[in-house]
């Protein structure tokens, strides 16, 4: 039998434009007071003016409404997550599918998928395309997730001396995606089902790609100097830096930060905290399916 562990969970989302025209990513999470489950759904949609935007949406609304019907029970979620997962990103798949062949306008159209799941101290999650997972443990950034874009594939060539370093820095289309949800087959899912335990002191990034302007030694950096602050400051803190770039090219950014504390060592964010954040999200009138909202969770957990 596991022992017991208190954790509170500090969560907080953030979107940018960045250059683009229009707001192509979406985000939603739910981790609700008192309960040992909550998980996060991030998409980022393709297709410019074929409806990348309405793709994300629609992925978005799927897998969390998937989500939202098994959270009633976590303990009998937990043996089935897997299942559960990969359901969820077939039947969005298919939405995409049905929306793109019955509106002409949204041929093309496609989206990532990221939705990490926190069962107690157990993360799980499915991903498909680019949108990273990081876990930020002891100074140290990880991704998590793999990685389904050309340029992976050309480092693991690199890495086993199949091809050559000038090779693979000129290889073209290297952001090329490899899986995406476009309601073809799903070309590569990854689906975790056995679970990475996270502990006390724990930071979860979620996020689009646009975050990847910044190279993983940046985010590091951010995060260092962050670590000990709120969720809602290091999402702030990461979107400056983003900013700070003025890249001319800029993806619209999307993320939620999950900082993981043992109860007692952070302060409980009030219910006016909450509600300014959520008006803040509604006066800035991002189109994607964004709950801005700062939440801290006090859980039992197993470790």
């Amino acid at each position: 039998m596991h022992p017991t562990v208190d954790l509170v969970y500090d969560t907080s989302m953030a979107m940018v434009l960045g250059r683009r025209e229009r707001q192509e990513d979406a985000v939603v999470s739910d981790f609700s007071s008192g309960e040992a489950f909550g998980f996060v759904v991030l998409a980022d949609g393709m297709g410019g003016h074929a409806a990348g935007d309405v793709a994300s949406k629609i992925v978005v609304t799927e897998v969390f409404s998937e989500l939202k019907l098994q959270s009633g029970d976590p303990e009998l979620l937990e043996p089935h997550i897997g299942e559960v997962l990969q359901r969820a990103a077939v039947s969005a798949n298919k939405c995409v599918g049905m929306y793109s062949r019955e509106v002409p306008e949204a041929h093309g159209m496609g989206a990532t998928l990221l939705a990490p799941v926190l069962i107690h101290d157990r993360l799980y999650w499915v991903s498909v395309g680019d949108s990273p997972l990081y876990l930020f443990r002891s100074g140290v950034l990880e991704r998590l997730n793999e990685n389904h874009a050309l340029m992976s594939q050309i480092d693991y060539l690199v890495e086993n001396g199949i091809m050559g370093r000038e090779e693979a820095v000129n290889y073209p289309d290297q952001s090329c995606l490899t899986s995406v949800l476009i309601g073809r087959d799903i070309a590569q899912l990854d689906c975790r089902t056995v679970p990475v335990q996270i502990k006390d002191g724990d930071i979860l990034i979620v996020a689009s790609d646009g975050l990847q302007f910044l190279c993983e030694e940046q985010i590091e950096g951010v995060l260092r100097f962050t670590q000990k602050r709120s969720a809602e400051d290091i999402g702030a803190a990461l979107m400056k830096e983003v900013q700070k770039l003025d890249d001319p090219s800029q993806d619209n950014v999307s993320l939620c930060v999950v900082k993981v504390m043992a109860q007692g060592a952070g302060t409980v964010v009030n219910d006016q905290v909450q509600d300014q954040t959520m008006s803040r999200s509604q006066q800035h009138g991002n189109t994607s399916i964004t709950i801005m909202a700062k939440v801290m969770r006090k859980k039992k957990a197993t470790g």
